[in-house]
């Protein structure tokens, strides 16, 4: 039986996270290698430094490669940002042969009319998403092919991002010498990991609380209906203590890690420390969690600000998922659950065949997602592989590129 491998790479503000999975035609996958280091030249999710950033891919790739004994060649990489936007928008056809018999190639008509929309230069579409069919006003329908009708309806979830802010992180990579088999939107990869089918269904809001973002995927109905980006997250965080404390940013990140806790702990004076200290920098420990619990109470707001206020409990009633590095802080189930009034939980990949136990953390959830997503679209048949963002143009400048430079 003939094995594959494909390779994921979440490139985080934080950390760069590589995974090369093995998988056959039978569908089973197991990881045979990752590679994890620091990030640099990356804020907030976008490139600032291509250089920086380029290098720490490359370290984080080797370090996957070494593991796995496998060289990549492409990979599925993950992009998010303040520059990311979506909006839902309908297409419809008819359908006129005389068997009135939907086909495969009657999915991508109306798949191509739905994205009749009008996108600025400066964007690019990212991802055109189904979120659900109807055949002759008949609604729900998963998947239309083999069925009878004269109209198709489709309504799909668009997502686009700033041409540059996806050139340069596009160029990082290929500047590497890997190619891009895909750009993948990290809240939807996330939600591959960590959210439940019945969640979907019912309706859920994911918050992926990484270093420099909090990415947003709103679901019902088992299908996307909504994401974003909120330029708030771990980073702000520990910001906010550094300030508020007199702390090196160092310091204060590892302050927050070790002793961090958004509980009240007005009632357990007797149990906490008053005082914590770390390579000689003591602060009050009472300090350090209001500091911290008042970022995060900001950052829970401006997630369900996402959604229409009145209408939040009948549109996600099974609440508030947290995953990403960030979400490990202590009592941060607890204070969101008071704080909104539905269930809410820390999301971590765990179903997935072949993970090692040191990426059952909600800081890879993204990097095992956008492997589930490149597993996805391996197994799709060849007429529902498609890629929007046209790579082959951005390989053909490259090459141009190199052969300018040799003269």
């Amino acid at each position: 039986m003939k094995r594959r491998t494909l390779t994921a790479i979440d490139v985080g503000t934080t950390k760069i996270a590589t995974i090369i999975a093995s998988t056959d035609d039978a569908g089973h996958t197991r990881v045979i290698g990752v590679g994890i280091t620091p990030s640099n030249g990356m804020q907030k999710g976008m490139v600032v430094n291509i250089k920086e950033a380029a290098e720490a891919i490359r370290t984080s790739v080797k370090r996957a490669e070494l593991a796995s004994g496998h060289k990549v060649e492409s990979a599925y990489v993950g992009v998010t940002g303040r520059h990311v936007t979506s909006v839902n928008n309908r297409g419809a056809i008819a359908i006129t042969r005389n068997d009135r018999l939907v086909r495969p190639e009657d999915l991508k008509r109306v798949m191509k009319c739905a994205q009749n929309i009008e996108v600025p230069a400066e964007r690019r579409l990212l991802h055109v998403i189904p979120r659900g069919y109807a055949v002759d006003g008949q609604t729900g329908v998963e998947n239309p092919v083999g069925m009878h009708g004269q109209r198709l309806d489709v309504e799909t979830h668009i997502i686009t991002g700033a041409v540059t802010s996806v050139q340069n992180l596009v160029k990082c990579v290929r500047g590497i010498g890997i190619d891009v088999e895909d750009l993948v939107l990290e809240p939807i990869a996330s939600a591959e990991a960590v959210l439940t089918e019945e969640e979907k269904q019912r309706g859920v809001i994911l918050a992926d609380i990484g270093g420099g973002t909090t990415d947003i995927a709103v679901f019902r109905d088992g299908s996307i209906w909504h994401t974003s980006v909120l330029p708030v997250a771990g980073n702000q965080l520990t910001r906010d203590v550094a300030i508020g404390l007199g702390l090196p940013f160092d310091i204060a990140e590892e302050m927050k890690k070790r002793y961090g806790s958004v509980m009240p702990v007005y009632d357990s004076k007797r149990q906490a420390p008053e005082e914590i200290s770390q390579d000689g920098h003591g602060v009050s420990y009472q300090d350090l969690c209001d500091i911290i619990r008042a970022r995060v109470e900001e950052m829970i707001r401006l997630i369900m600000l996402e959604l229409p206020r009145a209408e939040y409990q009948k549109l996600v009633p099974s609440g508030l998922v947290f995953t990403g590095g960030s979400s490990n802080l202590s009592g941060l189930e607890m204070m969101a659950r008071d704080m909104i009034g539905l269930p809410v939980r820390v999301g971590a990949p765990t179903n997935f065949p072949g993970i090692t136990e040191s990426l059952r953390d909600p800081a890879y959830a993204t990097a095992v997602g956008i492997l589930l997503w490149a597993i996805r679209q391996d197994i799709k048949p060849v007429w529902q592989r498609r890629k929007l963002f046209n790579f082959n143009v951005i390989r053909m400048v490259f090459r141009l590129a190199n052969l300018f430079n040799r003269k």
